[in-house]
């Protein structure tokens, strides 16, 4: 294994080169023979005279090098029943046939398709086919509310949206086809076509001379399937918009070319994953980690990726993952903290666990939140394989900071996601702009330019680019977060910086605070926010939810003396309240600025992403204490 510590001097020392080797693990059409276009900052280009093509790269060149019977796709639906193996031969001609069906609507390179589906193979293969034609995807989480698929639609201005009939729940059946049309109803843009994947648990009504049926489509395409489309290196593959409260959603742009590379190194290097290796990202093509680790990383280079219809919990108990692991062979998981919290919290035993052989299984990697340290050791101690924390975000689209795994073995630490992944030169900021020393708390910053695979801008916005992420420290990216480096180098994220709070002068990191409560033998998970406070400016609060079966009595007491010991009694922390929920996004990320806001008495600014809308109103009256 090559040593991280040569490989990452070299990659911010000499990125021109670095990355011109790494370019050799894609296909070009024509091979780029500058690495860096450097002469508009802060807008970088990456590969900017190469020019190849995203799918081609994904499916074509494996079936050329005769690896077509190879399993590209495993769909896992427990709540079809349904479980099917798709070759890469079959991907490609279904790719090749969508992709006939979408040029015959009109679309051409450059156009946007939108993409609005649950959790089934015809979403990965709309989006290769919009990557083989040139087209640029914007994938709208499935089941979104109108109004917000309708912005989207405005944003993007697709010139076909493709759907389903419906998304299908453990307990309840959501039919996407009513969402969809008064989207439209509501968009000023209006797409010439929308293509919908019947279902059988919910079909759709389709309004004439717009909707077509996808099997339709397909059999149309197929008659004259499409061929891969050149691109340059620096067109865009696909828009993803992040969930903002109000307003205008960001429109996150990657490119091709940069895009290729970048996940292609970090499934070898990050992930120790390659080509005929069953690799599972149990997330949604909606979030970027879908993006990044369902479809293309590891398609790029050759894997089998698991594609996953269910819940970690519910479909049809926690045993589910173990499930997945045990009959697919099943290499490395790739999750959300969330997930793993919502078994232990279920399984806190892990007795499920005793059923299944996991033996396949080499490393568990998290990333999307913060992860407690409680989280961390569970899941070790019931799997006994590597848990690998890992810090990214939907504008990186790969990780920032991560125990490299495919380089030489790093000991992971708990509460920490390692150490910068080689391209990303992480700096701790203080308010001044000056780099903190080991062990400073700051702002967590990124010194441009960020390597391959980041967003090159927003979508038809620069200025929001620019105001949004580069304008708080010349020549960084500001990544949003908090925290500090240690002696050894190794990475700590104390959460959003909008998550540190001041008592009584104090500036105490809410994460550190839950670390504390995470690591209670009877906490399942936890969030703790900074309320008003008219003496101390801000006070903590504790939120927290309970493994099954655990006795609530002295929880609360042992908690707060917990926190005044290992944090002091400057937290001042005397305020817990056990509950059956948390509000989180559809990816697993705890509101905490939302319940901040009812807490204070403001009229909370509610995200469009909210999981369930319950989990909120029914915490409503203990955070403002009613």
């Amino acid at each position: 294994m090559a040593d991280y510590a040569d490989v990452y001097r070299r990659s911010l020392a000499d990125p021109e080169g670095f990355w011109g080797e790494q370019a050799a693990l894609v296909t070009w059409f024509r091979k780029p023979t500058r690495v860096l276009d450097a002469d508009s900052p802060p807008f970088y280009r990456w590969f900017p005279d190469g020019r190849l093509n995203t799918c081609y790269n994904a499916l074509d060149r494996h079936v050329i090098a005769g690896r077509g019977d190879q399993a590209a796709l495993i769909y896992d639906s427990p709540v079809t029943g349904t479980t099917e193996t798709i070759t890469y031969a079959t991907l490609l001609q279904d790719v090749a046939a969508f992709a006939g069906a979408l040029r015959d609507l009109g679309v051409s390179q450059g156009d946007r398709v939108v993409i609005y589906m649950p959790m089934v193979p015809e979403a990965v293969v709309a989006m290769l086919a919009c990557a083989r034609l040139g087209a640029v995807h914007s994938v709208v989480f499935g089941g979104f509310a109108a109004n917000e698929l309708a912005v989207r639609i405005d944003d993007a201005q697709p010139k076909v949206v493709v759907s389903a009939s419906c998304g299908i729940e453990p307990t309840r059946v959501v039919e996407y086809k009513p969402l969809l049309d008064r989207a439209l109803e509501l968009a000023t843009h209006e797409p010439s076509s929308c293509v919908v994947l019947q279902r059988p648990q919910a079909e759709a009504t389709l309004v004439e001379g717009r909707d077509l049926n996808w099997a339709t489509a397909m059999h149309a395409g197929r008659t004259n399937p499409a061929p891969c489309t050149e691109v340059a290196a620096t067109d865009p593959l696909y828009i993803l918009y992040t969930s903002g409260t109000t307003g205008k959603p960001k429109g996150i742009l990657r490119d091709n070319g940069g895009h290729a590379v970048a996940l292609a190194w970090s499934m070898r290097n990050i992930y120790d994953i390659g080509a005929g290796q069953v690799w599972w990202t149990a997330s949604d093509v909606g979030w970027v980690v879908g993006h990044s680790y369902i479809v293309y990383g590891p398609l790029i280079v050759g894997a089998t990726s698991v594609l996953y219809e269910g819940k970690p919990v519910g479909t049809p108990d926690a045993g589910a993952f173990w499930r997945v692991v045990a009959e697919h062979g099943v290499e490395a998981l790739f999750t959300a903290p969330t997930a793993i919290r919502a078994i232990k919290k279920e399984d806190p035993e892990g007795i499920l666990l005793a059923s299944h052989d996991i033996s396949s299984l080499r490393h568990l990697f998290l990333a999307g939140e913060r992860l407690d340290p409680g989280t961390y050791e569970w899941a070790g101690r019931i799997l006994g394989v590597p848990v690998v924390d890992h810090r990214w975000q939907t504008e990186t689209g790969w990780a920032v900071v991560a125990n490299l795994r495919g380089l030489d073995l790093m000991p992971t630490r708990p509460g920490s996601p390692s150490v910068p992944v080689p391209g990303f030169d992480v700096q701790v900021l203080l308010p001044d702009g000056t780099v903190a020393g080991p062990g400073q708390e700051g702002s967590l910053a990124i010194r441009l330019p960020l390597p391959p695979g980041t967003l090159q801008t927003l979508w038809r916005d620069d200025a929001r680019y620019v105001s949004s992420y580069l304008a708080a420290y010349d020549g960084y990216y500001l990544s949003g977060d908090g925290g500090y480096v240690d002696d050894d180098g190794y990475v700590y994220v104390m959460g959003r910086t909008d998550d540190v709070i001041n008592v009584a002068g104090h500036r105490l990191s809410t994460g550190a605070i839950e670390g504390v409560l995470a690591a209670h033998p009877a906490v399942a998970e936890c969030a703790v926010i900074g309320a008003a406070d008219s003496l101390k400016g801000q006070v903590p609060r504790g939120f927290v939810v309970l493994k099954a079966g655990a006795d609530p009595e002295g929880v609360a007491a042992e908690l707060v003396a917990a926190v005044r010991d290992q944090i002091g009694p400057v937290a001042a922390f005397k305020d817990v309240a056990i509950v059956d929920g948390l509000p989180k996004t559809r990816s697993g990320k705890i509101l905490r600025r939302t319940m901040r806001q009812v807490a204070d008495g403001e009229e909370p600014a509610v995200p469009s992403t909210i999981e369930d809308p319950a989990v909120l109103a029914a915490l409503e009256p203990v955070l403002r204490k009613e």
